[in-house]
């Protein structure tokens, strides 16, 4: 689908001298002089390359819509991560690097999004949230009040992370996938 260089919004993924990019920032500037123009950073969402461009209203760029598609997590093979499309049952092979820091969250039977481009992984979104045990945290330290400060603690999955003093070993925690953080008890 076509847009014109002032309609590219973050978010949008385009097709740029022969790659993908991913919208990272836009800013639209008028100057005084000259037709107003786009300045768009992207990232490519193949090397994960950056690039600043700039789009006149004028031009023309190729937006793309990513196929989205819903897989559920089996289990780690050597290097491989396999998942498994609920539609079809076929099996897909991504490499740990391709899910990077976040594959430590990844859990038995999990579900999780792959971006496709002509049937060509991408993408990968975890949930946003997962529920972990604490398996090491600091004791409290007397006299330290709730509000005052985060002690480390690392999840059974070997993650660290910052907890309230409140929080020891065993208990179970909500985790923000995307930032690494605590964000309350588990119910």
């Amino acid at each position: 689908m076509k847009i014109n260089g002032n309609e590219i919004r973050p978010g949008n993924v385009l097709e740029h001298n022969g790659g993908l990019w991913a919208v990272v920032k836009t800013n639209a500037v008028k100057p005084g002089k000259g037709g107003a123009f786009n300045q768009v950073e992207m990232k490519n969402l193949i090397d994960g390359t950056k690039l600043n461009e700039r789009f006149r209203a004028s031009e023309t760029v190729e937006r793309i819509r990513l196929e989205q598609k819903d897989f559920q997590f089996l289990y780690e093979q050597g290097e491989a991560l396999v998942f498994m499309d609920l539609e079809s049952y076929e099996q897909l092979e991504l490499q740990k690097d391709f899910v990077g820091d976040r594959r430590a969250f990844l859990q038995d039977g999990m579900m999780v999004t792959v971006e496709l481009y002509d049937e060509r992984p991408i993408g990968i979104a975890l949930p946003d949230h997962v529920t972990l045990a604490i398996a090491e945290a600091d004791p409290v330290v007397k006299g330290q009040t709730a509000a005052s400060s985060y002690k480390p603690a690392i999840l059974e999955n070997g993650v660290r992370i910052m907890v309230p003093p409140f929080i020891s070993s065993g208990e179970r925690v909500v985790v923000d996938t995307n930032e690494l953080t605590y964000l309350r008890r588990a119910d």
